[in-house]
C-alpha cells in the first residue's frame, strides 16, 4: 500500500467585510489594516490615545489613519490571538472614492509647488508646508503651548543680539567644520529629534537620515520616529553617526531593555528629553483633532480631543528624575547628553554633579510650558554665571532656529551647536529628501555668508565679543 499523503496545511478563512463591519462596540472591536482583520478590543483601555481612535474606527479599514503615527513593528505588540484573518478581497465595497476638500486643497497646493531651489529661507519652507500638510500634521508639527508665547520668543530671542562685525579680513575660504556630541560634522547644526515624520511624506524619518548623511551632518532620532530602526539605519550613508532620543517609559523594563540595545543597533550617542514630563497644552493640535479622546494622564477631565501629541506620549513615565542618570549610565557606554535644561541650577547638576556628557538646553521647541526660557536666554545667563561651563564642557541649545545668523548668535555666545526639528518636518512633508537637504543648503549658506561679514573664517574663531545685547548696545548710544 502506497503510503498516505501528508495533511495538507489548514488556512484561515478569508474574512468577509460584512463581518468585519459587525464588530463596532467595546465588547468586540474589529479593524482592518492592510490587508489583515484584528480584534483590539483588548487594548481598548490601555490604548495610549485612548478610545477614541479606536471606537472611530471599528469595523473599518484603519489603514490610513493608524500608519503615520505607529512604527512598523506595533502591529506586533498585539496579543496573539488578535490576528483574527485575511480580509476577503473580494467583499470589499467597491465605494467610488471622492476626494474631501482639504484632499482637493492638499492635491492642488502639491501641482503649484515649485522646486525646491525656489524657496530662499526657512520661513518661505514653513509657509509653503502649511498648504500641503493635513489639518493633522500640520497641527501636530506647528502647535505649541498655551498662547505660544515661548514659540514666539524662542524665535525673537535671536534678534536681541546684534553682531560686531570685523572687517578687513581676508575671508574668501571659510570652513563650518566642527565636532559636536564628539562626532564630525560639516556644519554647527544638528538634526533635532521630531516624531511623526510619515505624516508629511511616507519616507518619513529615513528622508532626513538620507539628507543628513549625504550633507554631512548629524540627527537625533526619536522615540516617537514613525519609521523603525531598521528602517532607519538602511537610510543611511557609510559611517553615518545617529544619535537616540529618549523619553523613559512607564514600565522600565521596556527602557532598559532598548537602551542596552542602542549600541549594537548602530546608534553613537543617548538623548534624554527632560522638558516634556507630560505633554503641553497645545491648542492648534487639540483643534485638529477635536474628535479625538487622548489619556488624562490622571488629569481632571477625560483628554477629549487631546491631539496627537497625547496619543503618543501616553506611555511616558512622569516620574523621571535625577536618580535615574546613573541608571541609565549603567544600563550603555554610549555618550549622555541631557535636552531641556532651563535653568543655571539644572545644568549644573547634569553637568557637574551627574558628569554627563553635554546637555541641550531646550523648552520643547515651546511645545510644553508656556513661559519657558527661550534658549538664548538661558546661555546667555549660563555663560554670565558659569563661563566654565560653557567654556569647558559640551552645551547645545535647539528652538526657533530660522536663520544662519541665529546659530551664529549661539555660537559666540559659547554653544557647541544648535539643533533644527520643525524646518526639517517641513522640507520632508514639501519634497522629501530634497527638501530636507534644501533645509541644509539653506542653512549653510547663510552661516557662509554670515561668517565671511563677520570677519571670521571658522567656527573656532566665533567669540562672545562679536555679539552685544541689543538692550546693552541701546543704552550707550
Amino acid at each position: 500500500m502506497a503510503p498516505s499523503a501528508p495533511d495538507a496545511p489548514q488556512l484561515s478563512p478569508l474574512i468577509d467585510y460584512t463581518e468585519l463591519s459587525k464588530h463596532i462596540t467595546p465588547e468586540s472591536l474589529w479593524v482592518l489594516i492592510d490587508d489583515t482583520v484584528y480584534d483590539i478590543t483588548a487594548i481598548l483601555t490601555s490604548h495610549p490615545g485612548g478610545k477614541g481612535p479606536l471606537l472611530k474606527w471599528a469595523g473599518k479599514d484603519a489603514t490610513n489613519a493608524f500608519k503615520p503615527i505607529h512604527a512598523p513593528g506595533t502591529l506586533n505588540t498585539l496579543p496573539h490571538n488578535a490576528v483574527l484573518g485575511k480580509i476577503d478581497p473580494t467583499s470589499i465595497p467597491q465605494i467610488e472614492r471622492v476626494l474631501s476638500e482639504e484632499e482637493q486643497r492638499i492635491q492642488k497646493a502639491r501641482a503649484a509647488l515649485q522646486p525646491p531651489t525656489a524657496v530662499l529661507n526657512l520661513r518661505e519652507v514653513e509657509a509653503l508646508a502649511e498648504t500641503v500638510l493635513s489639518a493633522t500634521a500640520w497641527g501636530y508639527y506647528r502647535s505649541a503651548g498655551d498662547d505660544e508665547r515661548t514659540f514666539d520668543e524662542n524665535r525673537a530671542s535671536y534678534s536681541h543680539w546684534w553682531f560686531r562685525p570685523r572687517v578687513l579680513r581676508k575671508i574668501s575660504q571659510t570652513d563650518t567644520s566642527c565636532t559636536i556630541f564628539g562626532l564630525p560634522s560639516t556644519l554647527p547644526i544638528w538634526i533635532a529629534p521630531a516624531a511623526l515624520a510619515r505624516l508629511g511624506h511616507p519616507d518619513g524619518e529615513m528622508n532626513l537620515v538620507r539628507a543628513a548623511g549625504k550633507e554631512g551632518i548629524l540627527q537625533g532620532i526619536s522615540s516617537n520616529a514613525s519609521c523603525s530602526t531598521a528602517e532607519v539605519m538602511s537610510a543611511r550613508q557609510p559611517g553615518q553617526q545617529l544619535l537616540f532620543q529618549l523619553y523613559v517609559n512607564k514600565n522600565r523594563a521596556v527602557t532598559e531593555e532598548l537602551v542596552k540595545g542602542l549600541r549594537k543597533a548602530g546608534y553613537s550617542g543617548l538623548i534624554l528629553t527632560v522638558d516634556a514630563a507630560v505633554a503641553g497644552n497645545r491648542e492648534r493640535d487639540q483643534r485638529a483633532k477635536g474628535d479625538f479622546t487622548g489619556p488624562s494622564h490622571g488629569t481632571v477631565g477625560t483628554g477629549a480631543g487631546a491631539g496627537v501629541a497625547h496619543a503618543i506620549s501616553g506611555y511616558q513615565d512622569p516620574d523621571v528624575a535625577w536618580e535615574d542618570i546613573s541608571w541609565l549610565q549603567r544600563l550603555t557606554d554610549l555618550p549622555l547628553y541631557v535636552k531641556g535644561i532651563q535653568c543655571i541650577e539644572d545644568a549644573v547638576m547634569a553637568l557637574e554633579v551627574h558628569r554627563v556628557q553635554g546637555i541641550i538646553l531646550s523648552n520643547h521647541g515651546g511645545r510644553s510650558l508656556d513661559y519657558a526660557p527661550p534658549p538664548m536666554t538661558v546661555l546667555h545667563e549660563l555663560r554670565h554665571d558659569r563661563p566654565d561651563l560653557v567654556k569647558d564642557r559640551e552645551v547645545y541649545l535647539d528652538g526657533g532656529v530660522t536663520r544662519g545668523t541665529d546659530v551664529l548668535k549661539a555660537l559666540c555666545l559659547g554653544a557647541k551647536g544648535v539643533g533644527l526639528g520643525r524646518a526639517f518636518l517641513y522640507g520632508n512633508a514639501l519634497w522629501g529628501e530634497d527638501g530636507c537637504r534644501r533645509v541644509i543648503q539653506i542653512m549653510r549658506d547663510e552661516i557662509v555668508t554670515g561668517m565671511r561679514l563677520m570677519g571670521v573664517r571658522t567656527i573656532e574663531e566665533l567669540r562672545p565679543e562679536m555679539v552685544r545685547y541689543v538692550g546693552e548696545w541701546r543704552a550707550k548710544m
